[in-house]
């Protein structure tokens, strides 16, 4: 009798651990924490000083709610979607272990207190402009966007791009021209990256109708797409030196980070093979990870 009455507070706190492990998993933390590095590299590169501790936790917390509330939405507007590709059936809502309404109010918890945050900690800038990006992503991007234009990525890529003006305005209180180049540099980089993953996952979004480059025109054109795109994103990246904004060590560092990603795009459309888009879409997620890393560095230790 003892271990059945044992078993059933056992029982009920891994149901609990399982359903937070759930909510977690809808707020796409891996993605989220991406954001919030490019992020805290703006707040730093906006400042000669060091940051305050209340602006840096403040803003931090409020765009990692309010990112997180927008990655819950994207859940919930896609679940049909999720429901027939492989990457995704598994997710909450598809299995059906969260329902869409605790799923928007959990969103909404998070927006909520992502908001106050940032416009009673922040400033009111860095909550309307992480607002706007909410909205850009989980209203513009997946309601509409992502079903009608394989263009979908380039021009809904702007609101994944914002993270750095979102840190530069918690610190300085304004929009600054240096803040719009490290958003120019995720806006360029994201088609790349995006696209590499959709050449892998091309039947899937066959199969669930959703107009992503290859599906529309092809893996061919989406493949000469990256390696344009790539090369671009090497211009852009570029830039930040050239108007003096970085020195050496972002130079060298970004140099041989864009060679990487030249090397595999140029792979991908001239010598691929099945794993050459996968192997793309990682590298390019350590390609932008490592770039804002040195970008701190560059920052700090500039000579």
């Amino acid at each position: 009798m003892d271990k059945v009455v044992a078993a059933g507070p056992q029982k009920n706190s891994a149901k609990f651990m399982a359903t937070c492990h759930d909510y977690y998993e809808m707020t796409k933390p891996k993605v989220v924490m991406l954001l919030l590095l490019t992020a805290l590299v703006g707040m730093c590169l906006a400042s000669d000083s060091w940051i305050s501790w209340q602006i840096l936790v403040a803003g931090l917390t409020g765009i990692g709610f309010l990112s997180s509330a927008a990655a819950v939405i994207n859940h919930v507007v896609d679940r049909s979607i999720d429901s027939q590709m492989a990457r995704t059936f598994n997710r909450p809502l598809p299995k059906g272990k969260i329902t869409p309404q605790k799923a928007l109010i959990f969103a909404a918890v998070l927006s909520v207190l992502g908001y106050v945050i940032l416009e009673l900690w922040v400033n009111r800038l860095t909550a309307l402009l992480t607002l706007a990006s909410l909205v850009g992503y989980a209203v513009i991007y997946t309601m509409y966007l992502k079903r009608a234009t394989p263009q979908n990525i380039v021009i809904g890529g702007l609101a994944g791009a914002a993270p750095p003006l979102l840190g530069w305005t918690s610190v300085t209180g304004e929009i600054n021209a240096q803040a719009l180049l490290l958003v120019l540099i995720i806006f360029t980089w994201t088609p790349p990256h995006f696209w590499a993953l959709a050449i892998h996952r091309e039947k899937d979004y066959a199969r669930a109708q959703v107009p992503m480059l290859p599906v529309t025109h092809g893996v061919e054109f989406t493949k000469t797409s990256i390696l344009l795109y790539t090369v671009l994103l090497i211009i852009v990246c570029l830039l930040p030196y050239l108007i003096g904004m970085t020195g050496l060590i972002y130079l060298v560092g970004s140099s041989l980070l864009n060679l990487g990603f030249l090397f595999y795009a140029w792979k991908l459309k001239f010598a691929s093979n099945e794993d050459t888009a996968m192997q793309t879409f990682k590298f390019s997620i350590i390609h932008l990870m490592v770039l804002f890393v040195v970008l701190l560095l560059d920052h700090y230790f500039r000579f």
